[in-house]
């Protein structure tokens, strides 16, 4: 006998170790080669001094804004990092930065530069899971309402990257955090995705996310469907959390995932339209 499917009018998709994988060595990668561009341009003189600068701000970023569920910054990131390359020292753990104060330190212009440089870095270092495109390209084939659901610091990264790939006919939607103000599991980024899917609150939707706070606690409390794509967080410096340990809200809810996956590609067995 065939096991039921999940019958669903939409499926939303994490980027970030979903999608596409973000280990440390890629990322690292990312940040080489903006540092690379950035001295290309006369922004940056010293490539280890940015990179460990950028590694230690985003980390700092982390801790100050993930507990609160607010997305990090990436302008104010870049601000801090040129601010200490010109020679601010920055501030000890427990003491916030002085942003006005850093801000005096960059010319007009170079924070969308390190931005526009970051973002066309990841493009060309990073590359989809094997099997994104083509689930992609099948669901909507099916008719399903496709997004990208992402806690992100800088949208159009997700936008220029699914762009890149082909995926924006299949999608209706990118709803980025960075957006929205706040990250999963917050349920307004789970309302937004309803707006911007066109869907009413209550919609059969299911959510597909490698992180159990964010993607399957936080879908699951907004009244979503869920599926897990199981072990895809190893050697990555993104907040992640496990089924086993506190959710980035620290918590731990009793949740059952209506869904576990390994490979995106297997969906397409496990899901059927509604109506």
């Amino acid at each position: 006998m065939t096991p039921a499917r999940l019958a669903v009018t939409a499926i939303t998709l994490d980027f970030g170790n979903t999608l596409v994988r973000v280990d440390r060595p890629g990322l690292r990668d990312v940040v080489h080669e903006t540092a690379d561009g950035l001295i290309g341009q006369g922004i940056v003189q010293d490539r280890p001094a940015f990179v460990t600068a950028w590694a230690e701000e985003r980390d700092r970023q982390f801790r100050e804004e993930v507990p609160y569920l607010r997305e990090t910054d990436i302008e104010q990131r870049s601000v801090r990092v040129l601010a200490r390359l010109r020679g601010t020292q920055s501030p000890s753990p427990d003491v916030r930065w002085d942003d006005q104060a850093a801000a005096t330190l960059v010319e007009p212009g170079e924070v969308a530069t390190v931005l526009d440089t970051y973002s066309a870095a990841f493009l060309r270092c990073m590359a989809p899971v094997e099997d994104a495109g083509a689930t992609i390209e099948r669901l909507a084939g099916r008719g399903f309402a496709l997004a990208i659901l992402s806690n992100w610091p800088l949208a159009v990264t997700i936008d220029r990257y699914a762009e890149a790939q082909g995926w924006l006919p299949y999608l209706r939607a990118i709803v980025v955090s960075q957006r929205v103000g706040v990250i999963k599991p917050h349920p307004a980024i789970f309302r937004a995705a309803e707006v911007d899917l066109g869907l009413a609150p209550g919609s059969a939707i299911v959510h597909v996310g490698d992180d159990w706070a964010a993607d399957v606690v936080g879908a699951s409390r907004a009244g979503w469907h869920t599926a897990y794509l199981r072990d895809r967080q190893a050697d990555t410096p993104l907040p992640t959390s496990t089924r086993d340990g506190a959710g980035v809200d620290g918590s731990s809810a009793p949740v059952v995932p209506d869904l576990e996956i390994d490979e995106l590609a297997e969906l397409d067995t496990l899901v059927e339209l509604a109506g």
